[in-house]
């Protein structure tokens, strides 16, 4: 594992931790899904993830920059 990866894991398990603690800080995406998903950033990357399960579920992590029709797709089939 090279250095950037050791950043980019570090600052997604930061951005969980906070996320697992404050979970409704997340920003709601009516427009991605029609259910309870959430998102919440970690530097370029956004983390998806459902309020209906106990412990806090993730859905998906994926680069910011995607095409929301994209993170749609991706998101489809894992909100239950």
């Amino acid at each position: 594992m090279n250095c950037s990866q050791m950043r980019f894991l570090t600052c997604v398990e930061s951005a969980l931790d906070s996320l697992i603690s404050f979970p409704h800080q997340g920003y709601r995406r009516p427009n991605l899904t029609s259910q309870p998903v959430r998102s919440g950033w970690s530097g370029e990357y956004v983390i998806a993830y459902s309020l209906n399960t106990e412990p806090l579920r993730i859905l998906a992590i994926f680069h910011g920059r995607r095409s929301p029709r994209v993170i749609a797709a991706m998101l489809r089939g894992r909100e239950q």
